[in-house]
């Protein structure tokens, strides 16, 4: 039969398809699962390191979601049950680049390696906080290899802070800071992510910015609007594939009511 003038046969693509499937089924009998282990690893250290020269060509230029190289850090770091999704990373990327002041991040990650880059571009004086010890070593090997030298790793383990827990570090380590990154404690910690501002108390200034992540969960909306009541801020969520808050402290005439997002609500 004639095709149409313009036409193609699809034919060809859809036998292509089928080729590549039943490789696939070859390849997962005939090669080990620790070859196939090895190799998916090599494969996304191979994009990660791609991706990472590219991010720290111009740190600033990859502060919008949905930014290709954020997708590929996210993927080749290899852990993405955990990771900030690419909405959060940039918001901490567009918040360090015009930041007055030191940065905070408790918790580490792949937001460590692209917010303490731009922090490190800018002057800026950067700590973060980690409590477990085999997860700051990855960091730390990561930060040494792409050169993000102005970054401060603390390893601190939880410690009991009476009604919650929380890093074991006393807030004169810590510079007064412009900019909260929380991504941590884990939220199966007693009391999540709020010690942050009952331990760092006075520390936390007027004009502070907070960034906690996984605002799907109804235990982050409820430290939030604690957060909101105890230190005069306004409280927003934002985003829309894994909603974040941003809480901007001594702000309350300009606050905004917290939304349980979907997910919270169940």
């Amino acid at each position: 039969m004639l095709l149409p003038i313009g036409a193609t046969a699809r034919r060809p693509a859809f036998s292509a398809i089928i080729k590549m499937s039943l490789i696939r089924k070859i390849f997962r009998i005939v090669v080990p699962a620790s070859l196939r282990d090895s190799a998916r690893k090599a494969y996304l250290g191979w994009i990660f390191r791609r991706a990472m020269r590219n991010f720290m060509r111009e740190p600033e230029a990859h502060a919008l979601a949905g930014d290709p190289v954020l997708r590929d850090l996210i993927r080749g770091w290899g852990n993405e049950d955990w990771s900030a999704l690419d909405e959060y990373l940039a918001a901490c990327i567009s918040e360090v680049s015009v930041s007055q002041g030191p940065v905070l991040e408790c918790g580490s990650g792949l937001s460590t390696l692209l917010a303490g880059a731009v922090a490190k571009k800018r002057g800026l004086r950067y700590t973060a906080l980690e409590h477990n010890a085999e997860w700051a070593e990855r960091v730390r090997q990561a930060l040494q290899q792409y050169d993000i030298n102005g970054v401060e790793l603390l390893l601190r383990p939880l410690a009991d802070r009476g009604e919650f827990d929380w890093y074991d570090v006393d807030p004169n380590e810590l510079l007064e800071p412009a900019l909260v990154i929380c991504d941590g404690p884990p939220g199966s910690t007693r009391g999540g992510r709020y010690g942050l501002c009952p331990v760092l108390g006075d520390h936390i200034k007027d004009g502070c910015v907070i960034l906690l992540d996984d605002a799907g969960r109804t235990q982050e909306i409820e430290i939030a609007r604690q957060w909101q009541k105890e230190l005069n801020a306004s409280v927003e969520t934002s985003g829309t594939e894994k909603p974040y808050i941003r809480i901007l402290i001594g702000d309350r005439q300009a606050a905004i009511p917290v939304a349980l997002p979907a997910a919270a609500q169940l």
